[in-house]
């Protein structure tokens, strides 16, 4: 269940095992984050950059050192808790929330996976780095950027734009080479601190690469310890793996099979071939790869086998390892036993669950050298396109799933949904596999599948990007049904992005191919979405007939999803033009036949009728409607429809006088659009908020509020006009307030959008009952403010030009009285309904019977 708190809590991955060593450098990191804004954590891999950046994020955010015996992943090992860190935190810092972000895979721009962890989701026309930028500006935020390397000038890029927009933003970057941008500071990680040559005896035991060897060890083998005669090969054992953390726990892993002197002296005849091979590599790499090379070289051939193999997932579970690794070389019922060998000699990572499977995954490093090995064992296109074929099946029988009436029940179907979500990183290999395949056709079909999880999820942008990639794309052959149902889901999102001239032509050409092939179930998907378009637009005229028309191809091609989603349709059509009643009929048929298919349409419904029953007056219906659509949002996890339903029960609690319910869900849904960066829906909360202000007789909130309100619109090239309701409010509030009212107005204006949204909220730091950043403002002081009410906002020219058009007088008439130029008299009368807050000069004239002295 997805609140707006959910949105701003983090996402620090919990640490699975102790945290050793490096109390010195998180002190220093922890200071240095105090005085830089990004701090890039750089070296190779295994060094425990990971490890270190995820421990920093945690001892920043908590201002304290988190008690000895927590860890985080083993590729990042190499940092300890306790020892007094905490006492170098808190230098300046006011940071809220931490939240990490794994760019591994490389699939993707940086800006995209950033807000998708994060929550932002795209506004329409509007750069998704720019809304990002934008929902970051006011949050003290630590975002963790984790593996830069693989798209480092697109981090360089976002990291350089966040910089400048968002004044409380601290970043926290892992990348084997620099990001290069202005006011970076770079921090070399280095191995684990290792016992001089001539330490002996208790001297050995309190160094860090010790410590963690034996952590490792007693963790791979109960009952290990340190002993006079272990330690000194234990020593001897880290020198030659140059304190790499990650080389450390590969090789304590093996503690299990081998003594501590068998490890080093098996360690030591690997490393003495480094004198005849390539010494091109730094040191440090080359004593990485030596390790990670006599990890491999120990196992036996069919865990080697399925170590290469399982490079192909970004993660997996026991299912997927099986369908796609398993062949006459690995039975598929050999698979567990050999995953838990992989596990216990930590090449891989048990990973947490989803929908109740264990996951796995490999460290960055070792997927690296896995992969490697899979390619020099000729199979890597065969294993990856095994992994596509196992996505594609996954995401096929998801959608069969998902769309139907019937079983599965829900709960079965919302485990499903979820358990894709968790994929989304072998979605993207499987994506990219087809595509340099040439494997158009493949590749449709899983962006055809996939829509079930875009959607919801919000994802709609990724989806346009992958969609448009393989419909242009002339690899290999695309039956005609595969691409007729691929237009018509681009024509989907391309409604949801309001991106109207793709809609038009892929939806007619869906319907051209559709129609030639035969395939009828697409038909009534096209002919919605442009009928949808054509509601819009205004045309209600066409708009009915192209809905009509999809019902009807909706009944004779036996799709129900589309039944139900074009009844919804005819409903919104309805409502449009005022006929209520058979909104309701169709909203009603459109009801009982998504009851029993995919809750996403039942709720998209039910938002529908709490709509009309608000319209019609009928609050309670009105609350149960949008009450029963949130529950079912709240379990996809689907951020914005949450708003919107939030915002429907704080309407109807105004209406019904419930001030104190009204104040809850209202604020929750305006949290929850700033969180996810849609000014739109901020622009919309705080004109509730002003309504709000209004029923508890604040007419100096209301004005203010109103005018943050419209400035934010304007902003956005919406319409500007404040609609009836608001006008309402802002005439009582005139009434009360007199011109004091236009100079509120005309400061609500001058708020940012995080002081409109701290002043809706009532959360300004200045207290209760203040405006946030008052700073000098007029309305900091209530004589200054009468005073400027009085005298401001229009200047003497602008009292001439308010009298003329109280006398009903036009802009060229005007220009005649005053001598000036019509385009001059134009700009006069759009100034002062912007300083009054006025949308007609009707307004005007009935402010200046009020407020202007009579001639």
């Amino acid at each position: 269940m997805q609140s707006a708190t959910d949105l701003l809590a983090g996402n620090l991955p919990a640490e699975p095992n102790s945290f050793i060593g490096r109390e010195r450098d998180l002190a220093d990191l922890a200071k240095l984050l105090g005085e830089v804004r990004v701090l890039t954590l750089s070296g190779p891999g295994g060094i425990g950059k990971t490890r270190l950046a995820v421990r920093l994020a945690r001892n920043v955010i908590s201002g304290s050192a988190s008690p000895a015996g927590e860890a985080g992943p083993a590729d990042s090992s190499g940092a300890a808790a306790g020892h007094g860190v905490g006492a170098g935190i808190g230098l300046g810092l006011d940071l809220d929330e931490a939240w990490l972000v794994d760019l591994a895979d490389g699939h993707g721009q940086a800006a995209n996976r950033v807000a998708a962890t994060i929550g932002v989701r795209e506004e329409p026309g509007v750069p998704l780095a720019q809304t990002l930028a934008e929902a970051l500006r006011s949050r003290h935020l630590l975002l963790v950027l984790d593996t830069c390397e693989h798209q480092v000038n697109d981090c360089a890029t976002l990291v350089q734009l966040l910089l400048a927009r968002c004044p409380w933003l601290r970043i926290i970057a892992t990348s084997r080479e620099p990001l290069r941008v202005r006011g970076e500071t770079i921090w070399r990680v280095q191995p684990l601190d290792l016992p001089p040559d001539d330490a002996v005896g208790d001297e050995l035991a309190g160094h860090e690469a010790i410590r963690l060897f034996a952590a490792r060890a007693t963790g791979a083998r109960p009952g290990f310890t340190l002993t006079r005669e272990n330690t000194p090969s234990v020593a001897r054992l880290c020198r030659t793996l140059d304190g790499i953390p990650l080389g450390i726990e590969l090789s304590a892993a093996r503690v299990r099979a081998l003594s501590v002197e068998q490890i080093a002296d098996r360690l030591r005849d690997r490393f003495q071939l480094l004198d005849s091979g390539d010494r091109t590599a730094p040191p440090r790499q080359q004593t990485l790869r030596a390790t990670v090379d006599w990890s491999y070289e120990l196992l036996d051939e069919a865990e080697q086998m399925l170590l290469r193999r399982l490079a192909v997932f970004s993660g997996w579970n026991l299912d997927m390892a099986e369908q796609v690794c398993s062949d006459d070389a690995i039975p598929a019922d050999a698979v567990l036993d050999l995953l838990i060998s992989l596990i216990d000699k930590s090449l891989v990572v048990l990973d947490g669950e989803a929908a109740g499977d264990a996951r796995y995954r490999l460290l960055d490093t070792i997927r690296e050298y896995a992969l490697e090995r899979l390619v020099a064992a000729g199979e890597e296109a065969r294993l990856f396109l095994r992994q596509r074929d196992c996505i594609l099946a996954l995401v096929e029988e998801t959608a069969r799933a998902m769309f139907r009436r019937g079983d599965p029940p829900w709960p079965v179907r919302l485990a499903i949904f979820r358990r894709g979500i968790a994929e989304y990183g072998n979605f993207r290999i499987a994506l990219a596999t087809s595509l340099s395949q040439g494997h158009t056709d493949e590749g449709l079909r899983l962006c055809t599948g996939l829509l079930n999880m875009w959607v919801p999820h919000g994802d709609q942008r990724e989806a346009a990007t992958w969609f448009d990639r393989f419909l242009v794309a002339e690899g290999g052959k695309v039956s005609p049904r595969v691409r007729g149902r691929a237009l018509a889901g681009r024509a989907n999102i391309a409604f949801d992005l309001q991106d109207y001239d793709v809609l038009l032509r892929t939806a007619q050409q869906c319907l051209e191919l559709s129609r030639s092939d035969g395939d009828d179930i697409t038909v009534p998907t096209a002919l919605r979405t442009l009928g949808q378009t054509a509601l819009r637009a205004g045309r209600f005229g066409d708009a009915a007939a192209l809905i009509d028309e999809a019902i009807e191809a909706a009944a004779s091609s036996g799709n129900d999803w589309e039944a139900g989603l074009t009844l919804a349709a005819k409903a919104a059509i309805a409502v449009r033009q005022g006929t209520l009643k058979s909104a309701q009929r169709a909203y009603e048929g459109a009801l009982e036949v998504l009851s029993d298919n995919n809750r996403w349409g039942v709720a998209q419904v039910q938002y529908g009728m709490g709509t009309l029953a608000r319209a019609r007056g009928e609050t309670d219906m009105a609350v149960r409607h949008f009450e029963e659509a949130l529950g079912i949002f709240r379990e996809l996890g689907a951020s914005l429809e949450i708003a919107r339903c939030l915002a429907g029960v704080g309407w109807v609690a105004l209406t019904r006088g419930d001030l104190d319910q009204a104040q809850d869900r209202l604020a929750e849904g305006l949290r929850i659009n700033q969180a996810c960066g849609q000014r739109l829906g901020i622009a919309r909360g705080l004109e509730a908020f002003a309504a709000l202000a209004a029923a508890r007789q604040q007419p100096e909130q209301v004005a203010r509020l109103a005018g943050a309100a419209r400035q934010l619109r304007e902003s956005l090239g919406q319409p500007t006009g404040i609609g009836s309701r608001i006008e309402q409010m802002l005439e009582l509030a005139r009434d009360r307030l007199g011109t004091t009212a236009a100079a509120l107005f005309a400061e609500g204006r001058d708020m940012t959008v995080e002081e409109a949204v701290a002043y809706a909220l009532g959360s300004s730091p200045e207290g209760p009952g203040k405006v946030p950043g008052a700073r000098d403002h007029v309305w900091a002081d209530p004589a200054r403010l009468a005073a400027a009410g009085s005298a401001a906002p229009l200047t003497a020219r602008e009292h001439e030009i308010v009298l003329l058009i109280a006398r009903g007088l036009s802009n060229r008439q005007i220009a005649d009285e005053l001598v000036i130029s019509p385009a001059t008299a134009a700009r006069h009368v759009a100034n002062i309904l912007a300083k009054l807050g006025f949308s007609s000069r009707t307004q005007i004239a009935s402010w200046a019977a009020r407020h202007e002295p009579s001639n």
